[in-house]
């Protein structure tokens, strides 16, 4: 597999990570921590004061051969809101913000380009909040966290929270899915 990665914030790493997990394309899909100012390997409940600057972020590593990454950042945008300033449903806190962390100059350039194309097309009712920046700390999150739901998928949070994203990316974007 020819491999690219890309770090990205979609509010709860959990919800991000599963829909991730689904898509043609992608290999493997770490939950982490990334961009706060805390030298320190954090843990989730630190990242969870907020105190941290760390968001809850998927590192996704994907084949271009397969899918580019335009339609990586796409499903990305289809599947959270990324109008929502440091929340994701009922997920609140500067840990769930919307962000795409960088891995060169060239991932910079599509990433800015599509929230600007986003923006302009006026697909979105609000403005467009996700943060665009490059990498600069990134920390895998404890193993309990990792595959979430695939280990959980009737545990509440999974089945009200998760599930539903998992339905609009195979409502909406079935060519994609594995």
């Amino acid at each position: 597999m020819n491999e690219s990665v890309i770090t990205l914030g979609g509010g709860c790493f959990w919800c991000t990570e599963a829909v991730f997990q689904r898509v043609r394309g992608i290999g493997h899909v770490e939950c982490g921590y990334a961009n706060g100012h805390q030298p320190a390997r954090p843990d989730y409940e630190a990242v969870c004061s907020g105190e941290t600057g760390y968001a809850e972020v998927v590192r996704v590593q994907f084949d271009p051969d397969i899918i580019d990454l335009p339609t990586v950042l796409k499903i990305f945008f289809a599947t959270h809101d990324p109008t929502s300033l440091n929340r994701q449903g009922a997920d609140v806190g500067t840990q769930y913000r919307s962000g795409i962390y960088t891995h060169s100059a060239q991932q910079q350039a599509i990433a800015t380009a599509l929230v600007e194309e986003l923006q302009a097309s006026g697909v979105f009712p609000y403005p467009i909040v996700t943060e665009v920046q490059a990498l600069h700390q990134y920390w895998p999150a404890e193993d309990y966290h990792q595959n979430y739901f695939a280990q959980h998928p009737h545990q509440p949070y999974c089945a009200v929270v998760i599930a539903p994203k998992l339905e609009k990316l195979a409502l909406h974007l079935p060519d994609w899915l594995k």
